[in-house]
């Protein structure tokens, strides 16, 4: 398959993944690519990240780490493009792999959860389903505090889970899409500033920075017009929170959608939150109420649908203009 048919690429992985998702059958049969990235990436992280080494030593390994990670990635999807059968038949085994990179359903079935056992069992069950989605101490999170860290993971994570392989997919076809998941795989697991991966992870979260500049802005766009077509959402907000806000967030790329998600929903993200035991201070995004609840988390997800849709508009035009 030519890289000039990776909008087409894009466009048929995207419908695939919103009509079927990644199937469980297929998940407790074989895994997810994701999973076997994590494994491999763990088990490079117990040979090659020895506390005994100097932190320059211990950031060389990272790196060596991160390489090895991206080069058989990289080569297999490559193999699998190269080797497709022509026409139709490899166009659709293609598709259905590049399908496996995005999750816009598995992101807005999990954020609904949080909605949903907020409304049917108050904290506890709210902070059960947000601790599967958000790295913070659920315990430290009243009903306003889970409320808008759903909000948060779906702005950020519609930006890199979304936005961001299926832009790298246009741009390199299933190998773009495939080596994206990779980096931003290696920054979920050993991006951290923690003591062992402070240095280890250190090329992993600036090399996730790099990759997802352009795709956190794009997901910022796609909700503030989004914003601009759904009643009750407010685009001059949420371009002002953007304009505002954004460059104050301790990531160079969270802030984009999670100020523009903000604005649009007239809500205060971000801010000061608790990772374990570690206090981190944060920048606010947006101007509007601290207090949210399980109504504002559903009002994200229809913005978060309504940017989806735009998304999908937009590539299904690049395919057809190709």
């Amino acid at each position: 398959m030519h890289f000039a048919l990776s909008p087409q690429l894009a466009f048929a992985a995207l419908v695939i993944e919103a009509c079927a998702g990644y199937p469980d059958i297929l998940y407790r049969a074989i895994g997810h690519p994701v999973t076997w990235m994590g494994a491999w990436l763990a088990w490079l992280d117990r040979r090659l990240n020895r506390p005994t080494l100097f932190f320059g030593a211990r950031r060389t390994a990272g790196a060596l780490a991160l390489l090895l990670l991206l080069a058989p990635v990289g080569g297999a999807a490559a193999l699998i493009t190269l080797v497709a059968p022509p026409g139709w038949i490899g166009f659709l085994l293609l598709a259905a792999l590049a399908a496996s990179l995005p999750a816009q359903r598995s992101l807005h079935d999990h954020v609904g959860a949080v909605a949903q056992s907020l409304e049917r069992e108050g904290l506890s069950g709210g902070r059960r389903a947000v601790a599967m989605i958000v790295g913070r101490n659920p315990s430290t999170l009243d009903e306003a505090g889970v409320a808008r860290a759903a909000i948060e993971s779906l702005a950020e994570n519609f930006s890199d889970g979304i936005v961001a392989p299926l832009f790298w997919i246009v741009i390199g076809g299933l190998a773009g899409g495939a080596l994206y998941k990779a980096v931003n795989t290696a920054d979920s697991m050993i991006g951290h500033r923690s003591d062992r991966y402070l240095a280890f992870g250190w090329a992993a979260a600036r090399l996730d920075d790099l990759v997802n500049l352009p795709a956190s802005r794009l997901a910022a766009c796609w909700i503030i017009v989004a914003a601009a077509i759904l009643p009750g959402a407010s685009a001059p907000a949420a371009i002002a929170a953007v304009q505002r806000d954004a460059r104050h967030h301790r990531s160079p790329n969270a802030g984009w959608p999670e100020a523009a998600m903000a604005g649009a929903l007239a809500l205060k993200l971000a801010g000061p939150r608790v990772y374990g035991e570690e206090n981190v201070e944060d920048a606010f995004m947006g101007d509007g109420r601290y207090e949210a609840n399980a109504a504002d988390i559903r009002a994200g997800l229809r913005l978060y649908r309504v940017a989806c849709l735009l998304q999908a508009i937009a590539i299904g035009a690049l395919a057809f203009v190709g």
